[in-house]
Formats: C-alpha cells, sequence, structure tokens
C-alpha cells in the first residue's frame, strides 16, 4: 500500500516558501512523498509578481509551481519524491479535501489574498477546520511572546492537554512527533483558578479551595493520559506542565522556541454538529510563534 503524502500549499508568497520547507522535513522525517499544490483562486495575471500571457494551461505552465521547483533545486530532498498539481477553484474549499488521501496538510499563516496585517488568513482556518488529516499552520517569523523564561535546549513538541478528557489522536500525534525528531514532550494542562463561585442570596459560601490539591490532580489525571503513549513511545521524555490560567495563554507561552505546538480540533457534540476550531485553538493558530498543528478528533468507537 502506497504512503500517503504529505501535502503542502503554495501560492507564491514568501509564507507558503517557508511552509514548503518545512513539509519538505516532514516527508523526509516520514519517508513520504511531498506533493506540493498550487490552488489558483485568480487568473494568473491577476496574482501580485506573476505576468504570463494568458491563464496557466497546466502544472508546466503555473510560475507558482516553477517558484517551488526552483526553490525545492536548492534543497536537500534526499530520497523524498516530490509531485506538483495545479487546481482551478477555491483554496478554502479545495485544499480540506486534499486531507482526506494526505497523511499531513501544510500551508503558511498568509497567503498573497486578504489583509496583510490579519495574523492568519481565512484559508488556514477553513483548512484547519475542516481537512480530515492533521493540519500544520507555519507562522510568520516575526511572532514572538517576549519575556517569557528560556527552555531548556534542544528539540521540544507542546502538546495541549484537557485534564476533563483529552483525544487520543492528538496525544498520539504529539508522541509520534517527537519521536521522528528525537524531540522532547511538553504536555501541557491549565487548570481555571481563582475558583470564583455563583452565590445567590442567602447561600452558604462553599469551602475554600485547596489550590495544591487541585494540582496534584490535575496532574495525576494528565500523567494517567500519558501513560499509555509513555509506554508505545519509550525513547520519548515527556514532561507535564501545569498551570493555573487560562489554557491559550500558557499553550502560546509554552510554544516560545519549541519545534511544533499541537492543538486539537473542537469535538462534534450532539447541539454542535458542525466542525469548530475550539476557542484555545482559535487562539494558539493566531498567536503562537511555532509551528501549529492542528489535529481532528479520533473518530467515535463503534
Amino acid at each position: 500500500m502506497s504512503t500517503p503524502p504529505v501535502v503542502v500549499a503554495v501560492d507564491g508568497s514568501d509564507d507558503s516558501l517557508r511552509a514548503l520547507d518545512w513539509a519538505l522535513d516532514a516527508a523526509r522525517r516520514r519517508e513520504a512523498p511531498l506533493r506540493a499544490v498550487h490552488v489558483r483562486q485568480y487568473a494568473a495575471w491577476y496574482q501580485p509578481d506573476v505576468l504570463v500571457a494568458g491563464p496557466p494551461q497546466g502544472e508546466d505552465d503555473d510560475p507558482v509551481l516553477d517558484q517551488a521547483r526552483a526553490r525545492l533545486a536548492d534543497r536537500d530532498t534526499g530520497a523524498v519524491s516530490v509531485e506538483y498539481l495545479g487546481l482551478d477553484g477555491l483554496p478554502g474549499a479545495l485544499l480540506p479535501e486534499l486531507g482526506s488521501t494526505a497523511q499531513l496538510l501544510v500551508l503558511g499563516s498568509r497567503g498573497r489574498g486578504g489583509f496583510a496585517s490579519l495574523l492568519l488568513g481565512s484559508n488556514g482556518l477553513a483548512v484547519a477546520r475542516d481537512a480530515d488529516c492533521p493540519v500544520v499552520v507555519v507562522p510568520r517569523t516575526d511572532r514572538a511572546t517576549p519575556g517569557e523564561a528560556p527552555h531548556a535546549p534542544g528539540a521540544r513538541i507542546v502538546v495541549g492537554v484537557d485534564a476533563d478528557g483529552p483525544d487520543e489522536a492528538v496525544l498520539a500525534f504529539a508522541f509520534t512527533e517527537a519521536a521522528l525528531r528525537g524531540a522532547r514532550l511538553q504536555a501541557v494542562a491549565a487548570y481555571p483558578w481563582p475558583v470564583q463561585p455563583w452565590l445567590v442570596p442567602g447561600e452558604v459560601a462553599p469551602p475554600v479551595v485547596d489550590q495544591d490539591a487541585v494540582e496534584r490532580d490535575t496532574r495525576a489525571l494528565v500523567e494517567d493520559f500519558l501513560a499509555a503513549h509513555r509506554t508505545r513511545h519509550p525513547d520519548v521524555a515527556a514532561d507535564v506542565t501545569v498551570t493555573p490560567g487560562d489554557a491559550a495563554g500558557q499553550l502560546v507561552a509554552a510554544a516560545q522556541g519549541a519545534d511544533l505546538v499541537v492543538v486539537g480540533r473542537h469535538r462534534r457534540r450532539l447541539l454542535s454538529p458542525a466542525r469548530m476550531l475550539g476557542s484555545v485553538t482559535h487562539a494558539v493558530l493566531l498567536h503562537a510563534p511555532s509551528p501549529i498543528a492542528v489535529v481532528p478528533p479520533a473518530p467515535p468507537q463503534e
């Protein structure tokens, strides 16, 4: 059976070229083919910095794919086979469809369209929300979270863990990625603090909550969730970071200097069947300074 490809979206922007570099490295580590895809939303003569006599007739006449070829010509592709594919249509609709046959879908945080000041383009949000495979968004190099304490040197993968019940697909992806990179895994779990109970007039205040106890319980839960994955990946050193406060803020801070931060996509629920990113994942996509992997939830058990 053939190995599913790593698919990367290119559009000629600097962001997509950085995504192309990241995708090549990912394909090499996975021993997978690389497929560079350009979805032509506009006529070629309308694209900035691209001047041709008419619309492209195929992959051989696509200047964006030519640029991708030239970029990879200067890279060591090793044993990675590279395919170039041009499609016509809406990127936000076509790119998620490619996730059905890919093991990973990679794109830059901003493309040529839209407002350059936005932190993440609409196509990136649509692909992260709708693709059936994990999606990696490679941010611009000027993202940063200044003032954070430095982390230990070496490769590091950050994964967000919901102590109320993490998705196994997220943890499996994070451990696999750490194994592929020889990286340390940092599992980050946040708990709400301070606890502020709502009281109606005449209601007796509940006992004071012991913060140390909450932190210990949260850590114990996370360690239990990680146990099976540690067994499957004994060479991966996994640390647990349990902190009070906002989960998104803690993940963004931990992502400083990390190779990748891994988050899950919002699970579908009976009263909310549409695919959604979730508030924490959305915030991490907008602000994390490292590449962000959004992992779709594991399919429900039969």
